[in-house]
């Protein structure tokens, strides 16, 4: 008896819902067909094909030629890294050394640099630049 009950009122809420009248979609357009698996090569074809196929190597990272040209030091600069003329990246570098030698570097705040009496000159008469401002030293002091 259950089972009566509960399917007469399906039955009646199909036919109590009105039919829409079905408009004519446009034809839609076939989806794109998925490739099919590959089938696995035997081991020897792979073999033989991997020579084949180079893997592109990127070609290496040329640098700019306006850091290579060498660039002369001023008299204050000259007493940190010489008198000779030498790249921007050297210039840094080479500056980078004296700072590391000399023991310049801020203990707490790694990223400030203490100046001694050569580099006092250099940052402006400061007594205690960001490492960020080398580069700005590094071009207010080269020809």
């Amino acid at each position: 008896m259950a089972t009566s009950k509960k399917a007469a009122p399906k039955k009646a809420a199909k036919k109590a819902a009105p039919k829409k009248a079905v408009k004519k979609a446009a034809p839609k357009k076939a989806a794109p067909k998925k490739a099919a698996p590959k089938k696995a090569a035997p081991k020897k074809a792979a073999k033989k094909a991997a020579p084949k196929k180079a893997a592109k190597k990127k070609s290496a990272r040329k640098p700019n030629a306006a850091f290579l040209a060498p660039l002369t030091p001023s008299a204050e600069l000259a007493a940190v890294i010489g008198s000779k003329p030498a790249s921007r990246p050297d210039i840094v570098k080479k500056i980078w050394d004296y700072i590391k030698k000399q023991g310049l570097q801020d203990s707490k705040n790694k990223r400030m640099i203490n100046a001694d009496d050569k580099l006092k000159p250099l940052f402006g008469g400061k007594g205690q630049i960001s490492m960020f401002d080398l580069a700005k030293v590094v071009s207010a002091n080269v020809k």
